[in-house]
């Protein structure tokens, strides 16, 4: 299960991939055995990975400290993406429920948003958190077609948006601001290190004939978001999940592994995975370890680059 698997290795586009790279590092597979794996979070404080495997409803947690794996949550609502808020909270996308939800640290579950002017929304995919504590997340309809990661409903809503989750209100309330309204399935979502910019991909192509499969980059101006500019298409399935390092390099999830491109949307190489990824997030104490969510399997491989905190 551990070292060099077969069909994992580095696929070099530009030169300036060779700097994201260590010479000896390669891809390792922590662990098998789910049927779609998505949404991995690091936990800093307890040096471990929290990650979903959305048709089993249940959360996994692999521990860096002894390489064990266990169930973090089951049944967890089909859940989807999970972030860490600055409090060190798991924010979570569930399917099932149709919900963002935080886990507090005494272990109880606060909702933070199952409508939008009183509509359900779709289902929840992916979420990130600004430093000032807003919470933002897509809301593409995948878990209400099928009962495969959800359960299949009508949408109550106009379409498929990204939503904005402004903190807590004096009366205990949550505010859910809709800030996008052409996007056709939004996914993935990430900002910039400067928080300038919000990345966020559109896999409307899996159910839209020639439909976008490509990434736009938002500029944030009063935690509003411009029309935006697509920056990359993917050249190979889809772009699921991705995160950003510290030069602005972009790594995200495709069909063959995980494209590392400019922040101009420039191809500079893949971490070749022999699965379907669905997403990455950067862990490890110094932030220098991509984690990637292969269809079945959990993976990582430890980079030159470090993840934004």
């Amino acid at each position: 299960m551990f070292g060099e698997i077969e069909g994992t290795g580095f696929e070099v586009i530009d030169e300036s991939f060779n700097e994201c790279l260590i010479g000896h590092a390669r891809v390792e597979r922590l662990w098998t055995g789910a049927r779609w794996s998505e949404g991995p979070a690091w936990f800093a404080a307890g040096r471990y990975l929290i990650w979903s495997d959305i048709p089993n409803n249940r959360m996994l947690r692999w521990d860096e400290t002894d390489g064990s794996v266990s169930v973090f949550r089951n049944p967890s609502n089909n859940s989807n993406g999970n972030t860490v808020d600055p409090q060190g909270r798991l924010v979570t996308c569930e399917h099932l429920t149709r919900r963002v939800s935080r886990t507090e640290h005494n272990g109880t579950t606060t909702v933070l948003a199952d409508q939008y002017q009183g509509a359900r929304l779709n289902s929840p995919n992916d979420v990130v958190v600004k430093s000032d504590g807003t919470i933002w997340f897509t809301d593409p309809s995948y878990g209400i077609l099928i009962d495969y990661e959800g359960e299949r409903a009508e949408s109550e809503l106009d379409g498929c948006h990204v939503y904005r989750i402004d903190p807590e209100t004096s009366d205990g309330t949550y505010e859910i601001t809709q800030v996008t309204d052409d996007y056709v399935k939004p996914n993935g979502l990430a900002f910039s290190a400067d928080e300038k910019h919000l990345y966020i991909a559109d896999t409307g192509l899996t159910h839209q004939k020639n439909g976008p499969a490509h990434i736009r980059r938002h500029t944030v101006t009063d935690n509003a978001l411009d029309d935006g500019v697509v920056i990359a298409d993917c050249t190979a399935g889809l772009f699921d999940g991705f995160r950003v390092d510290t030069q602005e390099r972009i790594w995200t999830s495709a069909a063959d592994g995980v494209h590392c491109l400019n922040p101009d949307g420039t191809l500079l190489g893949k971490i070749l995975i022999p699965e379907l990824v669905a997403n990455v997030c950067f862990g490890g104490q110094k932030l220098n370890r991509l984690f990637i969510c292969g269809t079945t399997s959990l993976y990582s491989v430890y980079l030159s680059v470090n993840g934004v905190r």
